[in-house]
């Protein structure tokens, strides 16, 4: 084995000579270079970039310089957002990764550490370094982005145990698809999911796009790579296109026949529906996962896990650790309201993005507060001992701290009930006002529409038969375009109901019809024989339909449904 390893091989590319436990680090380098600045391939006398001495003899810290070199060299199209090239990721995980024996390829012991071990291992200075470092680096969501599929919550109809998603992502078999679904509910998540299993198998390679900047030409380039990888090292390549619905019908039709032929397995992820944004030949190629916005369940516990994460503390229920890190004065000791949870949860509507950056925002918000001094004597930049985060806190980091509004609590059914009860008193002003306390406190429009709808036969009834016309109407409005555009319906629909004159014959009528059934004593009545249907000739003798007459409201005595003698 150890003369495999160092036995001298030549690079297919370069034609540069390394050891062969090199070769894959290094091809990797070479077929991520683009052509550009003058260098071209396959032309005599011209110039390639080269690997630097200490990545030539494995020194992982020029390897990885050399990548981010030629990262920059790299046109704005082609590289990643955070500079880096499609596949360097994978290249810097090889070049930094450790062998069973804790050393790494040159022989230097190299402690590695996991965001998890990270923010759980102790600084100098206490936690809470660790925790503002973390967040001064990244966003919260970012931080806290899954990866492995386990970490995934609230999406359990798709990627719950035994169905056929999850089997295909657990034995590496990932087929095209298109996942849909609202803003924050884990599309991006699940595709760095697939990245993160694809690195650790080496089964294939993963490229991050996003379909807002990436050119008809970047495309080409990276199906070019997958091409020389799938002949290379028989490893397909995995590409993610954020926003695919940006993507027009020539950048899609340029996927196609790679798509059909196996040379990428495309992952998209939109928030429109793909049935009218994306074509229907490549629509066809690929399969369709919908995600469904998130519990309130699913928002808690995903917000559990970041506070666990980042050590902050539930005020009333993490006793014996907030009086610990209290004996510790070097540590701040940072505690959150389990109110603030409920309300952040409650008021993200479903976009666990949003959920995670309103923490975040609270949170740096609050140490911000903190360090200021808290008197004359004190000195700059000295953190408070203690920080408690409140859950107006929370309502300012969201923006909607003027809204009280909870969609799953007695609020939601006080303001429904202040809605019916002012259009049923046509007060039209008032209607509007608790229409948009609902709406701005992120109450789904389709759920007032459906209440409209009730509303225009109950309440208005006969006395205005359109009434009924125009809630349907505005229901289909609201489910064609959505919020905030569809308010404007709502509102009109509103109006209209509350200035219709009102009837409650029909809802009366119906009332007590019910309350007859099920006063009656005894069974119930059979059907008479001249109400019941006479297919055959045979239940027309025996009665059934004979001489039935339309009933008449203006002749009573020709009506035989009356029981009149």
């Amino acid at each position: 084995m150890q003369g495999d390893r160092t036995s001298i091989v030549h690079c297919p590319v370069c034609s540069q000579q390394m050891q062969s436990f090199r070769i894959n680090a290094h091809l990797d380098y070479c077929l991520g270079v683009r052509k550009g600045d003058g260098e071209s391939d396959g032309e005599p006398g011209s110039k390639r970039p080269r690997l630097s001495p200490g990545a030539a003899c494995g020194d992982e810290t020029s390897l990885l310089q050399s990548g981010r070199d030629a990262a920059a060299r790299a046109p704005p199209g082609l590289a990643r957002d955070d500079g880096t090239l499609p596949g360097q990721g994978e290249r810097e995980a090889a070049a930094s990764s450790t062998v069973n024996d804790g050393k790494t390829r040159c022989g230097a012991s190299l402690p590695r550490q996991t965001p998890a071990t990270a923010a759980s291992t102790p600084s100098p200075q206490g936690a809470t370094v660790s925790l503002l470092q973390q967040l001064e680096a990244k966003p919260l969501a970012e931080i806290m982005r899954p990866t492995v599929l386990a970490e995934l919550i609230g999406q359990n109809k798709v990627l719950g145990e035994n169905t056929l998603l999850r089997t295909l992502l657990e034995s590496h078999e990932i087929p095209s698809i298109i996942l849909w679904g609202p803003p924050g509910c884990g599309k991006t998540s699940l595709a760095h999911v697939l990245a993160s299993n694809s690195k650790k198998q080496n089964s294939s390679r993963f490229v991050s796009l996003s379909a807002t900047n990436a050119a008809t030409d970047v495309i080409r380039e990276v199906v070019k790579q997958a091409q020389n990888e799938l002949k290379l090292f028989k490893r397909r390549t995995i590409v993610f296109f954020d926003e695919i619905h940006h993507f027009n019908k020539t950048q899609q039709n340029t996927l196609l026949p790679h798509v059909e032929c196996g040379t990428i397995t495309l992952i998209g992820a939109t928030t429109e529906n793909p049935s009218f944004q994306i074509n229907s030949a490549l629509l066809s190629r690929c399969r369709v996962i919908v995600l469904e916005k998130l519990s309130v369940e699913a928002m808690e516990t995903i917000l559990l896990r970041a506070l666990n994460s980042l050590g902050i503390s539930i005020l009333g229920q993490d006793k014996e650790a907030s009086s610990v890190d209290g004996s510790k004065e070097s540590e701040l000791h940072i505690s959150i309201e389990p109110e603030a949870i409920r309300s952040i949860a409650y008021l993200c509507d479903g976009d666990a993005r949003a959920a995670l950056n309103g923490l975040h925002l609270a949170i740096q918000a609050k140490v911000a507060e903190a360090k200021k001094p808290q008197n004359d004597f004190a000195q700059k930049n000295t953190l408070a001992k203690k920080i408690l985060i409140k859950e107006m806190h929370i309502k300012e980091g969201l923006q909607r701290s003027h809204i009280l509004y909870d969609r799953a609590g007695e609020e939601h059914y006080n303001c429904i009930s202040a809605l019916h009860k002012t259009m049923r008193a046509s007060d039209e002003k008032a209607a509007l006002y608790w229409l948009a306390r609902m709406l701005e406190g992120g109450e789904d429009p389709l759920y007032v529409a459906r209440r409209l709808v009730r509303f225009a036969s109950e309440d208005v009834g006969l006395a205005d038969p359109l009434a009924l016309t125009q809630a349907v109407s505005a229901y289909q409005g609201c489910h064609f375009i959505g919020m905030p555009e569809c308010e404007v319906i709502l509102a009109q629909c509103v109006t209209y109901l509350s200035r219709a004159p009102k009837s409650v014959e029909v809802y009366m009528a119906y009332d007590a019809v019910k309350e007859s059934l099920r006063n009656h004593k005894g069974p119930l009545p059979s059907v008479p024989l001249h109400l019941r249907n006479a297919p055959t000739k045979l239940m027309k003798d025996l009665g059934y339909g004979k001489d039935y007459k339309y009933c008449s409201l203006n002749k009573p005595e020709d009506n035989p449904c009356s029981t009149k003698e």
